[in-house]
C-alpha cells in the first residue's frame, strides 16, 4: 500500500476512535495453549487465594521482566509462565520493570513447557534464571506428559529437588508444596493438603452446608420419632388405667 493510499484511509476514520494506548501491558507473546492458559490461570488463582491477607507479595503469569543493566527495556527481558516476588508490594502492574522494583527479581517461577519452548526452558532460561535472576526455586511442568521438576538454588547452583513420598516438592520460598493432581499442577500445605480454588472452597461449604442440612433433618426425625414413641407409652398407660378401673382397681394406688 502506498503512502498516499494510507493518507486516504486515515483521512477516512472518524475522529471518535479511540486507538489502544502504546504502553503495552507485556511483551510476551500468546499462552502455547488452552492448557497453558488454564494451568497459569489454576497457580495464580490458587496462590491470590491462599494469600488473600496478605499484602507483601506479587504474582503474575505471562508477564515480562526486564533486567536490562543499563535500564532498557529494548534487551535484557523475559516472561516466565508463572512467577512470585516476595516482600514487595501487592498491586496490578503493566510488567515487572527490576530497577523500578529495588533491584527485586522473581523468588519462585514456574515454567509450562511445550514443545517449543521445552528446550528454552530446560536450558536458556534456567541458566539465566540460576546466574543472572539468582531465583531460589524455579519448576517446570509438561501438561501433556506431565513432566515435572524442580530445583533450589544452592551455592549459586540448581540443585534438584527430591519428591515426598506423595510425589511432591517443596518450595521454601512459598513453603508450599508443588504436585500434580488430576493431571494439573497445584499447591499442596506443609501437611500434604490440597490448596483450593475459590470455587473449590465455595463447593465444599455447599457441601458441608448440605451435610449439616441433612443431619438437621435426621435430627428432626428421630425427635418425632421419640414423640411419637411418647405419644404412644402414654396411650397404652391411658389405656392399661382405663382397664384396671373396669376391673374396680385404681391405677394410682398400685
Amino acid at each position: 500500500m502506498s503512502l498516499t493510499q494510507d493518507l486516504e484511509i486515515s483521512q477516512d476514520i472518524p475522529e471518535d476512535v479511540i486507538f489502544p494506548p502504546s504502553d503495552l501491558y507485556s511483551d510476551e507473546p500468546q499462552l502455547e495453549s488452552y492448557f497453558h492458559l488454564q494451568q497459569m490461570l489454576l497457580l495464580l488463582k490458587c496462590l491470590d487465594w491462599w494469600w488473600r491477607d496478605c499484602n507483601d507479595f506479587f504474582s503474575a503469569g505471562n508477564l515480562t521482566i526486564y533486567y536490562s543493566p543499563r535500564q532498557r527495556k529494548s534487551e535484557d527481558f523475559r516472561g516466565p509462565d508463572f512467577f512470585v516476588v516476595l516482600g514487595t508490594e501487592r498491586k496490578p502492574r503493566k510488567s515487572w520493570v527490576v530497577w523500578h522494583e529495588d533491584g527485586k527479581y522473581p523468588n519462585i517461577i514456574v515454567e509450562i513447557l511445550s514443545s517449543s519452548t521445552a528446550a528454552t526452558d530446560r536450558g536458556l532460561k534456567k541458566q539465566i534464571y540460576q546466574d543472572t535472576f539468582r531465583t531460589p526455586d524455579y519448576f517446570w511442568f509438561d501438561p501433556d506428559s506431565l513432566e515435572f521438576e524442580g530445583f533450589h538454588l544452592l551455592d549459586g547452583e540448581y540443585q534438584s529437588l527430591e519428591p515426598n513420598s506423595q510425589g511432591l516438592l517443596w518450595s521454601q520460598q512459598l513453603q508450599l508444596y508443588l504436585g500434580i493432581h488430576q493431571r494439573q499442577l497445584r499447591f499442596f500445605t506443609a501437611e500434604g493438603e490440597l490448596v483450593p480454588t475459590p470455587e473449590e472452597v465455595a463447593e465444599q461449604e455447599i457441601q458441608r452446608a448440605e451435610q449439616a442440612t441433612q443431619r438437621a433433618e435426621q435430627e428432626t426425625q428421630r425427635a418425632e420419632q421419640e414423640t411419637q414413641r411418647a405419644e404412644q407409652e402414654t396411650q397404652r398407660a391411658e389405656r392399661l388405667a382405663a382397664k384396671l378401673r373396669e376391673l374396680n382397681i385404681d391405677p394410682d394406688t398400685l
